[in-house]
């Protein structure tokens, strides 16, 4: 099946280039790749270009203002012509070469709706690994309890786009919690994990930089649950929350 990757960047100058030539790393013969650029200002674009030869066709991409992040991932949604779309963010890069061929044959092999993996947290400065991610199989219901999926290595059928629709810009730095409650809690699409880290992700992103994003986040977790009717004890579950996310800066990889 072919592969969709998509990254949106603004003034991403700084690190966009390791993104890119993660992609370009893969093994995995089938893809292409969308980059949605915010009309950076930085240098980015002229990254952009010089590495754009070096894909031999499979890379596309825009430059324009847009009404944030999710607005330019959906924008590179709509773009996207592959069966499968996973989004990389310009800060962030895939663990190994074999990360797409990994993700193609689970879908293959399970034939399920969208799969996901573990990510770690690198330091911006180093690429020290801050924080592991380990996920876990979904349990329906778990959502409601605190759990919830790393989107970073969220892999989705565009079929399951088309149907129940793409990231609802309403919800801010958490839109990406609201299409993942969407798709697996409410509309039950078949999820398969896969138990290996797929994404490195740096630390101190647009939801994790500051304790203002952080409180805005949990607010906007919780209207999302009130938006799908889901009823959740907000400090229970901000609490189950919080020590789940508090676990993973004490595990280390394996």
């Amino acid at each position: 099946m072919k592969i969709s990757i998509i990254t949106v960047s603004y003034n991403s100058a700084e690190t966009i280039g390791q993104t890119i030539d993660s992609v370009l790393s893969q093994r995995f013969g089938d893809f292409e790749y969308i980059i949605v650029d915010g009309a950076s200002t930085d240098g980015t674009v002229n990254i952009i270009r010089e590495k754009e030869a070096l894909f031999s066709g499979s890379l596309s991409w825009i430059s324009e203002p847009d009404q944030g992040i999710y607005d330019a991932m959906n924008k590179g949604i709509a773009m996207a012509r592959g069966e499968i779309i996973g989004i990389l963010n310009s800060d962030d890069f895939y663990k190994s070469s074999q990360v797409l061929n990994t993700v193609n044959n689970t879908f293959d092999k399970e034939n399920c709706d969208a799969v996901y993996g573990d990510i770690e947290f690198i330091s911006p400065e180093d690429h020290r690994m801050i924080r592991y991610w380990k996920s876990s199989p979904y349990v329906p219901g778990g959502f409601l309890h605190g759990w919830h999926l790393p989107h970073p290595s969220f892999f989705v059928k565009q079929a399951v786009y088309e149907k129940f629709g793409v990231f609802d810009t309403n919800f801010g730095i958490s839109a990406d919690f609201e299409l993942m409650l969407r798709l697996v809690e409410k509309q039950q699409i078949k999820v398969e994990y896969i138990p290996e880290t797929l994404v490195l992700m740096t630390y101190g992103g647009e939801s994790t930089g500051s304790i203002r994003n952080i409180i805005r986040g949990n607010l906007s977790v919780l209207k999302a649950f009130k938006k799908h009717n889901f009823k959740v004890n907000p400090i229970g579950y901000l609490t189950s929350r919080f020590v789940g996310k508090l676990k993973q800066f004490n595990t280390q990889t394996v």
